[in-house]
């Protein structure tokens, strides 16, 4: 299972004054997606922010939306599961939601909170969703990575 030595996620608020952060998050898989979101937006409250949700259909489509928002926000956090099938769709979405996301990250120097799941399985999916009984909170986690990198970038201007 991972989550084993994770990095320390507390947030401070008086290190996100200021802070603009937008939430992207992909329509597929509504519980799991519900899940997701709620952690991340409880990152952003305890980090002291209100952060800007945006909704996209699939988690193909967060990077074009990372793309036009990157320029308006502090960080992105982009919230998405995608789970296998029987066709290589899987990583063909696998692959271009984090090429993307990357490449739009590593371009425009905004970091981006990858909290897109990507799993075999829908069982998978429920325990990293940080629903009650999930054993991790991947949209809480992906928040205050982006945060924390934001941070820790705008210390180095």
């Amino acid at each position: 299972m991972s989550g084993v030595g994770a990095a320390d996620t507390s947030l401070n608020p008086e290190d996100y004054k200021g802070f603009k952060l937008a939430i992207i998050a992909a329509s597929w898989h509504t519980r799991v997606m519900d899940g997701l979101i709620d952690g991340a937006q409880r990152a952003a409250r305890d980090a002291g922010l209100e952060p800007t949700l945006v909704r996209v259909p699939g988690t193909f489509e967060l990077p074009v939306a990372a793309t036009r928002l990157a320029d308006k926000f502090d960080a992105i956090v982009a919230l998405g599961v995608v789970i296998r099938g029987g066709t290589p769709h899987f990583e063909y979405v696998c692959q271009g939601a984090t090429g993307g996301l990357t490449d739009v990250s590593v371009l425009t120097g905004r970091p981006i909170g990858f909290g897109v799941l990507t799993c075999d399985n829908e069982e998978q999916a429920l325990d990293r969703a940080g629903l009650e009984g999930s054993t991790e909170d991947k949209g809480y986690e992906a928040t205050a990575a982006a945060l924390q990198t934001a941070a820790t970038l705008k210390n180095l201007a």
